[in-house]
């Protein structure tokens, strides 16, 4: 499958997260909108220039066959292909961007869903016509691309480390008649996925059940998401036994999904010459290994903070004993709103230890049409960031509700906004498309700045301990949830690896094991709950979701030094989120004080945690 990075990835699945004086908020921004409030005129006038963009673009699509062939020609043959690629994708995403925000705006549009069709056919015919590009400069060779590099300007600032990148997965790039045969199996190894979905939106009979309201609920995932934090006890038991039970009727057929999808990222590896699927995986943002099994090693060992937890959790709500079922609901009911013009103001004020330019930057950005904040019928559900109409501003899709929860998003989503704006300003395009690896930590690192602001700044106990809650409740799922997500992966992908036979059953077994081991033995964990490996999408992500977990951990220690620290070590923080992609994300983090390899990132979040906990436990006293 031809790798997408990151920004056509966002693309292509539709991403699928006052202080100082400034412009006032939009009018009528608020919860009853019936329209976007952003501006796409920005990126287009209409939707007639947009469709002569995207005539353009396929038209200079064209253009790369002229290059094809003559990469080693000259270093200015080689800069002029690589200009022409790299303006051809500059182009691409911004029309996908105003196809893909006017698509999601409101989904019944039939028009807008064409053009986001259309727009990914335009980025298909971009990857195939491209994809020569890359086995061509291997064949060119390492010796003969330095050299160009340092006869060519655009070849030294622009594509030096694109280049240096293609020569490093030189031992894992087949020939181009190879690329083409490997990029034609995409769709069958997307097989076992679409099987698993197809299974669980449609052919699962999900059971109804009566809670203690008298209210009828089917329990299908959103039925389960909708009331697994239900305030009568009994319901939530009901509900999980429900849920998760009817998973494993059904595990057989999902286990052989599973089986199948781990068998074709083993086929993949092996067809690139990596020796374990988790290599390959990693290889693409050049990860050691090491920081995989550390993350998992260090979660481990910081197990007995969250078991502390899960006990403050029960005492907090009361209960004889804890369960499974117990882990959603609040352990703090206050009904405190915030509305989005309080959002923005305490999103600035909790952002003021990164400086007066970082403040000064988001306030003129979030005063600006970039947003669309709220939920409304049509409109697509969840919350992200779009970077990809570099040449404009990213654009931002919300649904935030008037809690502190929608405030968190609110400054989670801008963190990553200000992560696009620094890079731009700091990266050409070519070194502006930051990799996964790091791009939760400017977001986590805000969501964890406004944690300590309104700490800071509560009134009461109540309050107080709804903050602390809420970040007790991100580590244990960012961190630990997420990293036991990522040791079932391991385990799976290393039982296949070593001729071990897998099933639903096994699959149930193993996962059940690791639920026991990171709650504890006071939390009551029933077998039937073990099938809750069949109900994660992110399985289906070749070892993806770690990088919550690292992400989390890495702006618990940026958050904590420029918190406790001054100028250098908010300096730091910046320079990571100023670097784009203009190098690995390891080394990135390196050269700001962080090594990603080493347990410390990991420690920093377990210390969160337990200060936490302490802060909470001492207000309980």
């Amino acid at each position: 499958m031809t790798d997408l990075n990151r920004r056509e990835a966002l693309a292509a699945s539709a991403l699928a997260s006052l202080v100082l004086a400034a412009p006032a908020l939009a009018q009528g921004s608020s919860a009853g909108d019936a329209t976007a409030a952003w501006d796409l005129t920005e990126l287009y006038p209409t939707d007639a220039a947009w469709d002569a963009a995207r005539k353009a673009a396929l038209e200079a699509i064209k253009g790369l066959a002229q290059y094809r062939g003559r990469l080693g020609e000259s270093a200015d043959t080689m800069a002029k292909a690589l200009l022409l690629q790299s303006d051809l994708d500059r182009d691409i995403s911004r029309i996908y961007t105003y196809a893909g925000l006017n698509a999601d705006a409101d989904v019944r549009v039939a028009a807008n869903q064409e053009k986001q069709s259309q727009a990914l056919d335009l980025y298909t015919s971009f990857g195939e016509a491209s994809s020569w590009i890359a086995p061509e400069l291997l064949t060119v060779g390492e010796a003969k691309i330095n050299s160009f590099i340092g006869q060519n300007a655009a070849l030294k600032t622009r594509f030096d480390f694109l280049l240096k990148d293609t020569i490093r997965r030189a031992p894992h790039t087949l020939s181009p008649e190879g690329e083409v045969l490997l990029a034609g199996t995409s769709s069958p190894l997307q097989g076992p996925s679409d099987i698993s979905e197809q299974l669980r939106s449609s052919d699962i009979p999900w059971p109804t059940i009566k809670l203690s309201t008298g209210k009828d609920v089917r329990l299908d995932a959103q039925g389960y998401t909708l009331n697994r934090d239900a305030s009568n006890r009994a319901d939530r038991v009901a509900v999980f036994d429900a849920f998760w039970k009817t998973h494993g009727e059904f595990r057989n057929s999902l286990g052989a999904s599973l089986v199948s999808k781990v068998k074709g990222d083993i086929f993949r590896a092996k067809a690139r010459k990596y020796k374990t699927s988790l290599e390959s995986a990693l290889s693409g943002d050049n990860i050691p290994e090491g920081v995989y099994r550390t993350l998992v090693a260090e979660a481990n060992k910081g197990l007995p903070q969250l078991h502390r937890y899960f006990e403050f959790r029960r005492k907090m709500l009361k209960l004889p004993d804890i369960g499974y079922y117990d882990i959603y609901p609040p352990i703090v009911s206050l009904d405190k709103k915030f509305g989005l013009a309080e959002m923005r103001a305490n999103t600035l004020a909790a952002v003021a230890p990164l400086g007066p330019d970082y403040v000064k930057q988001l306030a003129a950005a979030t005063a600006a049409k970039w947003m669309d904040p709220f939920p409304r019928p049509g409109k697509t559900s969840g919350a992200y960031m779009q970077p990809g109409a570099y040449d404009v501003h990213p654009y931002l899709l919300l649904n935030l509700g008037e809690n502190y929860e929608g405030m968190s998003t609110y400054a989670h989503e801008w963190g990553h906004a200000m992560h696009s704006l620094l890079t731009k300003a700091n990266q050409p395009y070519d070194k502006s498309n930051y990799a996964t690896f790091i791009a939760e930590i400017a977001s986590t690192c805000n969501e964890q700045l406004l944690v300590a602001h309104m700490l800071k700044n509560a009134k009461t106990k109540e309050e107080k301990l709804l903050y602390l809650g809420q970040q007790m409740e991100g580590i244990r799922g960012t961190f630990y949830r997420q990293t036991m997500f990522g040791e079932f992966e391991l385990v799976i992908h290393d039982k296949a690896e070593a001729g071990e036979g897998m099933s639903g059953a096994k699959y149930t077994e193993i996962y059940y094991d690791l639920l026991k081991r990171y709650h504890g033995p006071n939390v009551i964990m029933k077998p039937d709950y073990g099938n809750e490996w069949a109900y994660i999408p992110h399985f289906y992500r070749n070892f993806y979701v770690y990088q919550y977990a690292t992400c989390i951990s890495a702006a618990a220690y940026f958050s904590q030094s420029i918190l406790k620290g001054g100028a250098r070590e908010r300096d730091n923080y910046l320079s990571v989120l100023k670097a784009g992609g203009s190098d690995y994300p390891v080394d990135i983090l390196k050269r700001a004080g962080l090594d990603m390899t080493t347990a410390a990132p990991y420690a920093a979040v377990v210390n969160l945690l337990k200060d936490t906990l302490d802060q909470a436990e001492a207000l309980m006293a």
